[in-house]
């Protein structure tokens, strides 16, 4: 996930912002929505070490999700944390597919890729089995 198990979640927040292009500028200005956004509260002052699978999760898909991208490749279509949490990582995954221009997308759900998708390219071992150019179905998708 590109985390650096000793540093801070605020040091973290900005590792990975110089990671994705982004200057100390844009991190500082999107620290707060970040920290705000993962409800981490106080705990993005400790090491990241400290903290539980789901904190780290809370963490990495609220700075991944934070820019805006033109090409967003995704695999599997990620839910993290609790309920609430869920609630909101799935809202802000909406959002950023839909700011996004082109999404690809790997995955094993029918239902997921036939929602989603409007071309799907159905690999096997690597090889292109079947290319299909237009709305599918979730039936359709599971069948390839």
């Amino acid at each position: 996930m590109g985390i650096e198990h000793d540093a801070t979640g605020i040091e973290n927040i900005m590792l990975r912002g110089l990671v994705m292009g982004m200057s100390k500028k844009q991190i500082d200005a999107l620290t707060p929505e970040i920290c705000e956004f993962s409800g981490l509260g106080e705990y993005v002052n400790m090491p990241v070490r400290t903290y539980s699978t789901g904190m780290l999760m809370r963490l990495a898909f609220s700075i991944s999700t934070s820019v805006e991208a033109d090409i967003l490749l995704m695999d599997e279509w990620l839910s993290v944390g609790d309920a609430e949490f869920t609630e909101k990582a799935e809202q802000r995954m909406k959002d950023v597919v839909s700011k996004s221009g082109i999404l690809v997308l790997a995955s094993h759900s029918p239902a997921l890729i036939a929602k989603e998708c409007n071309r799907v390219i159905h690999l096997e071992h690597g090889r292109i089995v079947e290319v299909v150019n237009e709305e599918i179905s979730a039936q359709r998708a599971a069948e390839l």
